[in-house]
C-alpha cells in the first residue's frame, strides 16, 4: 500500500508536535511555523521568477535553513531532541550577500513601494510574510523557550529580500516605485 498523507489525527483541531505532544492548531507555535511554511512556499516562487543562477542558489538554501527553523519550531520545547540548527554563519552570508548586492545598487534615497515586476512584488510579499513570521516568533519566544538566533535569521531574511526585490528590479530594468507622500493642505 503506498504511504497515504492523511492521518485523520488532525480533524479535531489538533496537531501532533515532533516528540508527540498535541496542540491546538491556533496554538501560537503552530502559528509560527506555519508562517515559516508560508514563507518558504513565498521563496520558492521568487526563486522560480529569478534569472540569477547565483540568486537562485542562495535561495534554495535560505529555504533549506527555514525548513531547519520550521523543524525547530515543530518540536516539543519540553523534550530535548536532536534537531538541525541555524548557525551564526547563515546570518553572515546574509549580511555578505546584501552588501554586495548594495554596492551595485543606486544609493537608498526613497521609501520604496513594492511593485515594477512581478518578480521584485513577490519579493516584496516574501519579505512582509518574513516580518510576520519573525513577529509571531517573537510573540511565542515569550511565553516558550525559542533558540534567539531563529530570530536573528527571520529579522535579518527581511532585510535581504529588501535588498534582493531591489537587485531584481535593477537586473529586470525597472525603475523602482519611490513613495511619495501627499502634501498636505494644513
Amino acid at each position: 500500500m503506498a504511504f497515504r498523507i492523511y492521518t485523520k489525527t488532525g480533524d479535531q483541531g489538533e496537531t501532533s508536535l515532533f516528540g508527540g505532544k498535541r496542540l491546538p492548531k491556533n496554538h501560537l507555535r503552530i502559528d509560527a511555523y506555519g508562517t515559516v511554511d508560508e514563507l518558504n512556499s513565498y521563496l520558492g516562487l521568487v526563486r522560480d521568477y529569478s534569472e540569477n543562477d547565483e540568486a537562485r542558489a542562495l535561495l534554495k538554501e535560505i529555504q533549506d535553513r527555514l525548513f531547519t527553523i520550521g523543524s525547530n519550531l515543530a518540536s516539543d520545547p519540553d523534550k530535548k531532541m536532536a534537531v538541525p540548527d541555524i548557525l551564526p554563519e547563515d546570518i553572515n552570508l546574509l549580511e555578505k550577500e546584501m552588501d554586495r548586492m548594495n554596492d551595485a545598487l543606486p544609493e537608498l534615497r526613497n521609501f520604496i513601494l513594492p511593485g515594477g515586476h512581478p518578480a521584485a512584488s513577490t519579493c516584496h510579499v516574501a519579505r512582509c510574510v518574513c516580518r510576520r513570521a519573525e513577529r509571531l516568533v517573537v510573540a511565542l519566544a515569550h511565553q516558550e523557550w525559542v533558540e534567539p538566533i531563529i530570530i536573528q535569521y527571520l529579522n535579518r531574511l527581511s532585510d535581504y529580500l529588501f535588498v534582493l526585490a531591489r537587485q531584481i528590479a535593477a537586473e529586470r530594468g525597472v525603475d523602482e516605485v519611490h513613495w511619495h507622500p501627499r502634501k498636505s493642505g494644513v
